[in-house]
């Protein structure tokens, strides 16, 4: 399965358009990380914590839309983009959402 942000896919030809596939996750940390993450934001710097959150939670996001792209026959999934949003303190919704398509070589 490729997937990419682009529009076009560099020496194939987008045969067919599928349509729209997402997957998306909500995410939190557990309470001890939550309260060790408030005490970081006090002295300043990057919270892991949270940035290993988001990370789990794209790639999980990206697992869930390449599932549906692969349950409606897809080949490629073009114009991937992410989008993530607070649900609650200490939560995260993360969605990757793209066109699912099926694509052949060309001949160039």
């Amino acid at each position: 399965m490729i997937i990419t942000t682009t529009e076009n896919i560099h020496g194939y030809e987008i045969v067919e358009i599928l349509g729209i596939v997402m997957g998306n996750i909500v995410q939190s940390k557990h309470l001890g990380k939550d309260i060790a993450a408030a005490f970081k934001t006090l002295a300043g710097g990057e919270i892991k914590a949270y940035t290993e959150m988001m990370t789990e939670a794209r790639n999980k996001a990206i697992e869930r839309m390449i599932d549906e792209a692969e349950k409606i026959g897809a080949d490629a999934v073009v114009n991937v983009r992410f989008s993530s949003s607070s649900v609650m303190s200490g939560a995260a919704e993360m969605l990757a959402y793209g066109t699912a398509v099926k694509i052949k070589k060309s001949n160039e």
